[in-house]
């Protein structure tokens, strides 16, 4: 836990604003993927700036929303519209949490393959040359299945249900953590070895290698909600994953017992292109979290200065 320092307190008892909000530590949610430790290690040092108190707490990233509600946890920076809809929509709907807002940042989390199985797969990128080739991507483990290499169970996503859905011949393998799902894409990439796996942006491996995302159906809320809609209709989740933006969201106590923190929440916003490139620092670079954010701030200062309110 971090408590509020000396120069804190001082900042406090200088600013009226402030000086009316708690000391508690405000306490944002941390996951387990780099983007996400980078976006709430900014905010955090952020609010810290202004002058709060602010204390990090691991939690899963679906599971989180039980906390939030009953404010056992109050930020979560990072609410993928195509993972966490549900999860928002049900949460906002108690009244407990609310929406503070986009990041800036917008979401693609889709299945995603390197260029080079498209000679072995022909058809790809429409979803439905998988019917074909589902044995193209088979490994020791899963032939003579397919093998979809999906993000940590905790992710969400409905892989497993969009299978099923859509009646292919894959086995989805959930990876561990978020470091070993890249580990194994770039193995396998150096090898040319088949793979098909969950990849997302904002993030460096986009950029860095060669592929494409299949193209399933569109999706719509309706294919997650209602089997009838869609390619089968006897099932949902027979389409693709949403695409939109990266959401922040809170305890609906927050703007009342830290006003100005709300605001300075609400007031985040950074791109694609600065998340990609921070994110390749702390995973290909070698650097740690903290360095990659304090050499943003430096960089941005006049950025992140007009979050506080002053």
């Amino acid at each position: 836990m971090k408590y509020i320092s000396v120069a804190a307190a001082a900042f406090l008892a200088a600013s009226p604003a402030l000086a009316q909000e708690s000391t508690d530590p405000i306490k944002l949610t941390l996951h387990d993927w780099s983007g996400q430790l980078i976006t709430t290690t900014l905010m955090g040092e952020v609010l810290e700036e202004a002058g709060y108190n602010v204390e990090y707490v691991q939690a899963d990233y679906i599971a989180q929303f039980a906390g939030l509600k009953t404010g056992d946890l109050h930020v979560a920076m990072e609410l993928w519209e195509t993972t966490a809809r549900e999860a928002m929509d049900e949460a906002f709907a108690t009244g407990n949490v609310v929406n503070l807002g986009e990041t800036g940042m917008m979401a693609i989390e889709e299945w995603w393959y390197p260029s080079y199985m498209e000679e072995r797969c022909p058809g790809l990128p429409n979803w439905e040359a998988l019917k074909d080739c589902a044995d193209e991507f088979a490994t020791a483990e899963t032939a003579p299945m397919g093998r979809y290499l999906g993000g940590p169970v905790t992710w969400g996503g409905f892989d497993d249900e969009r299978v099923e859905a859509l009646e292919l011949d894959f086995e989805v393998v959930h990876a561990g953590t978020d470091a070993a799902l890249f580990a194994e894409l770039e193995a396998a990439y150096q090898r040319k070895d088949p793979i098909m796996l969950w990849l997302y942006s904002p993030h460096w491996a986009p950029a860095k290698f060669e592929g494409s995302y299949v193209e399933f159906p569109p999706y719509t809320p309706e294919c997650y909600s209602d089997p009838s809609v869609g390619v089968n209709p006897d099932a949902a989740y027979d389409c693709g994953k949403p695409t939109g933006p990266i959401w922040k969201a809170a305890w609906a106590g927050l703007g009342e017992k830290w006003p100005n923190a709300e605001k300075a929440i609400k007031n985040f916003k950074i791109t694609n292109e600065d998340m990609g490139a921070m994110v390749a620092d702390v995973d290909l670079n070698g650097k740690t979290v903290e360095e990659v954010v304090a050499a943003w701030m430096t960089e941005n200062k006049d950025a992140w200065s007009s979050w506080i309110v002053k």
